[in-house]
């Protein structure tokens, strides 16, 4: 390829960035909550805004600045601290929303973009490649999967900013940076949290009342023909009057299967926990001084979300 021919490459490269940028900046807005800022992107025309649970925290009132300059007041529509996601709500309309794509076509060795706007009226980006599409992050009760992983850098206030694919439509929310790596919400985990916090204002989960260590079965009983798994829950504490308590587990049980699902870590049975679980008598199996045993449990919804 010729020089010139090489230049042009690379002068279209750059204008299809620029308008990148501007169309996506136009979506991205300032969050200042508890005297810090962060990032938040316009989901809808009416005013409604995503950004990140711990940009907002538990502050009374949210101050969102547009890039034409203006500062409105947001209240608090919701958050999932789970899924470190919070949904903001301006009395305007007009607003430019973003592009919403798809991310369970996210690839590794993808172009990405990462935006924010933490001073506002300048939106700001960078770009990288996604290194890990689905990547498990955390432990515990805690722990999520299929997190977005980039190298693309998040500075601070880039959290609750959108990270875009190359289209410009966008494919996760920026949460978090460690490791020289950003790790970003999948896109379609926010359309469910989103339409769950405008239906009910929060997120609805089921609760057992257990507070469980995840480990490895001995083999002599992972073997075993009606057990079929390496892993399970064990019992650490039982809350009283708990749906747990009432169902008769006790510490020292190990978990291996809610509604005949196999439960081998704590996510796992996270998402069995759904507020379509809640009040609904469920059959869980437990091993107890290594035999195993079927209860019914009814879990409650957690009044803590």
């Amino acid at each position: 390829m010729s020089k010139v021919g090489s230049l042009q490459i690379l002068e279209s490269f750059s204008e299809a960035m620029t308008e990148l940028a501007e169309k996506v900046g136009a979506s991205v807005v300032r969050v200042r909550a508890r005297g810090r800022f962060g990032s938040g992107v316009i989901w809808s025309e009416n005013g409604y805004i995503v950004t990140c649970s711990h940009v907002v925290g538990r502050a009374g009132s949210v101050e969102v600045g547009l890039r034409d300059g203006r500062r409105l007041e947001a209240r608090v529509v919701g958050h999932d601290p789970y899924s470190d996601m919070a949904l903001l709500k301006v009395d305007q309309t007009g607003l430019t929303p973003v592009d919403v794509g798809d991310s369970e076509s996210v690839q590794v060795g993808q172009l990405v973009f990462a935006f924010a706007n933490p001073f506002g009226k300048n939106p700001s980006t960078t770009s990288g490649i996604v290194t890990t599409a689905k990547a498990m992050l955390g432990w515990g009760p805690g722990a999520h999967e299929n997190f977005i992983v980039t190298d693309a850098p998040l500075n601070p206030g880039y959290s609750g900013g959108p990270l875009v694919d190359a289209s410009g439509k966008m494919i996760g929310l920026n949460a978090a940076y460690a490791n020289s790596r950003g790790i970003s919400i999948p896109i379609n985990s926010i359309k469910t949290t989103v339409n769950e916090l405008v239906n009910d204002g929060r997120i609805r989960v089921a609760h057992l009342g257990i507070a469980t260590d995840a480990i490895t079965l001995p083999t002599r009983l992972a073997s075993q023909p009606n057990i079929h798994q390496d892993e399970g829950l064990m019992i650490v504490e039982v809350e009283p009057e708990s749906p747990a308590n009432k169902a008769g587990l006790v510490v020292g049980d190990i978990l291996i299967t809610f509604d005949k699902r196999h439960i081998t870590s704590h996510n796992d049975l996270r998402h069995l926990l759904t507020k379509e679980a809640i009040g609904k008598p469920t059959e869980i199996g437990i091993l107890r001084a290594e035999k195993l045993i079927t209860l019914s449990i009814a879990p409650s919804e957690d009044t803590d979300q």
